[in-house]
């Protein structure tokens, strides 16, 4: 994220860094250009990401990146945000990814509104055309959360040392 940061800070856009005090040391983070903002942890950066944020756009990436990806794409799920969410699929690395959410949508895991949360492309251009003409679709019966109803989930589950997440439904 580095080199994208520091493109988009010399082309004269602006940068907003949001990162855990644990790692806020020069050391770990490197130079930063624009602004930085510290948050107390993992939860909040994505929150305050989230919050700033006009679009998430994911590029080839491992666990992190998913995790987040997911993460964003669950909160449009549930109506926390309406804000496009594109992955820019370089030499098609999202494909398996694409299929999987395809089959999910085929096997009635997720749903054929949720299915157009995500938008591809191969390059920049196409990516950021896609995501400027993105219009949200909805189901009619989805459940709407608001940041602050996020964020006390979000602060409830982290207190509590004992808390468990399922990782099926249906």
């Amino acid at each position: 994220m580095g080199l994208v940061s520091r493109a988009v800070h010399n082309a004269g856009g602006h940068v907003l860094g949001i990162a855990p005090k644990a790692v806020l040391p020069r050391e770990l983070i490197g130079d930063t250009p624009g602004e930085l903002k510290d948050v107390p942890g993992m939860h909040q950066r994505k929150a305050e990401m989230a919050r700033n944020a006009d679009a998430f756009i994911a590029l080839p990436g491992g666990y992190g990146t998913l995790e987040e990806l997911l993460e964003v794409i669950t909160w449009a799920q549930l109506g926390i945000h309406s804000k496009p969410v594109g992955l820019l699929n370089v030499d098609g690395y999202y494909d398996s990814l694409l299929s999987f959410v395809d089959r999910a949508v085929e096997e009635g895991f997720v749903t054929p509104a949720a299915r157009h949360i995500v938008v591809a492309a191969h390059t920049p251009h196409d990516l950021l055309a896609m995501l400027e003409d993105y219009v949200p679709v909805h189901d009619a019966d989805e459940p709407k959360l608001s940041w602050e109803m996020a964020e006390h989930m979000i602060k409830s589950s982290s207190s509590d040392d004992h808390h468990t997440s399922l990782l099926f439904s249906r």
